[in-house]
């Protein structure tokens, strides 16, 4: 099953050093059975895109988390047996159980530096997106305009430095 994850570059450097990054418990996203009813007229590639999207935006609220960080969203694709679907966080949304592997990294996805600036925007304003201010949603809502890139696993390093 491919599992897309959250996550900033700081993360990405730790998996890269460490080997693994403690996902357990965290929300991943996933071509879930409610995911395919809700996108009942997309194909396997739409509902991956569909699921990739929604851990895009869920990087936002991990670079709000962490100040420091590069303001770009970061997924990883993952390569699990299987998730557990959790559709409290969403359509998409699957609980991860065990810490995550670098050997299990099937790809990761890095915005351009071209969107930092958009993407801070957006984490700057999901705090008042999420009381309704319609003016903060649609800026979060802004990076979705930027393509995610795609890096194979070899890139990584390249990637964290």
């Amino acid at each position: 099953m491919r599992v897309f994850v959250p996550a900033t570059l700081p993360m990405l450097a730790l998996l890269q050093d460490s080997g693994r990054l403690d996902a357990a418990g965290n929300t991943g996203f996933a071509v879930t059975p409610a995911l395919r009813e809700w996108y009942a007229e997309g194909d396997a590639e739409e509902l991956e895109y569909a699921a990739l999207n929604d851990a895009a935006r869920a990087s936002l609220r991990l670079l709000a988390a962490d100040p420091g960080a590069p303001r770009r969203r970061v997924v990883i694709a993952l390569d699990l047996p299987g998730a557990t679907p959790d559709a409290a966080d969403g359509r998409a949304a699957v609980r991860l159980v065990a810490p995550v592997g670098l050997e299990q990294v099937a790809a990761v996805h890095v915005d351009h530096a071209d969107a930092e600036q958009t993407v801070r925007a957006a984490v700057e304003a999901l705090d008042a997106a999420g009381t309704g201010d319609a003016d903060a949603a649609a800026l979060v809502e802004e990076p979705e305009g930027f393509e995610l890139l795609w890096f194979a696993t070899q890139e990584i390093p390249e990637l964290v430095d």
